[in-house]
């Protein structure tokens, strides 16, 4: 099954709102790992944004999935950046 990463871009704006709603956030966010369609997941050391690894059918079902995010629906995500992404080597690869 395909793997999508998705770029979150966070501002310093949203930084006190980020940190007020993280545990909603990453509740979902967690809920999608029980599930399998979520790797993994976390934030740039330098606050700007964050990565999320999904396996997912198709890139429509992960961009259905993000207006979902506790952080989509405040409006704490500058911007956004979805792709498939091919691991041929490691952990995510399929060798």
């Amino acid at each position: 099954m395909p793997i999508f990463a998705v770029h979150y871009v966070y501002t310093d704006a949203t930084a006190a709102a980020r940190l007020e709603n993280r545990p909603e956030h990453r509740a979902w966010l967690n809920n999608l790992v029980d599930q399998g369609t979520i790797l993994t997941s976390g934030p740039y050391p330098d606050g700007t944004g964050a990565l999320i690894l999904f396996r997912a059918e198709s890139l429509q079902f992960v961009t259905d999935l993000l207006p979902q995010d506790p952080f989509a629906k405040l409006g704490l995500i500058e911007d956004k950046r979805a792709v498939e992404w091919l691991p041929v080597m490691g952990v995510f690869s399929e060798e």
